[in-house]
């Protein structure tokens, strides 16, 4: 007789659709604020030095950090990772597109 195992309280509950859908989502807010916690400390970059490089407001950046932003412009995002001296690159295959603050409101989406 083969046993079945027991699922966890998680793992049940991510069975429910509309759970996990929430979840999802705030895992990736999580995720993004845990990400600009640890470029900051790596750049030993302030609240108020990295908004002054990335054109945005020191609340902006501290909302982002603490996880209160939500649905985080792309626009933003990209600016503050480039003021942070990183870039961001879509990549499909061999195709690479780099993306720049500059033109966030300019992807041509037909090179995917």
């Amino acid at each position: 007789m083969k046993k079945t195992k027991k699922m966890t309280t998680f793992e049940r509950e991510m069975q429910d659709s509309k759970f996990k859908e929430a979840y999802d989502k705030e895992f990736r807010e999580f995720a993004l604020s845990e990400l600009m916690l640890a470029l900051m400390e790596d750049d030993k970059k302030s609240v108020r030095k990295l908004a002054e490089m990335a054109g945005l407001s020191p609340t902006a950046i501290q909302d982002l950090r603490s996880g209160k932003a939500k649905d985080v412009k792309f626009k933003n995002f990209i600016s503050i990772i480039e003021a942070m001296g990183y870039g961001i690159e879509l990549v499909k295959g061999k195709k690479r597109i780099p993306i720049h603050s500059s033109m966030s409101n300019q992807i041509d989406f037909s090179l995917l």
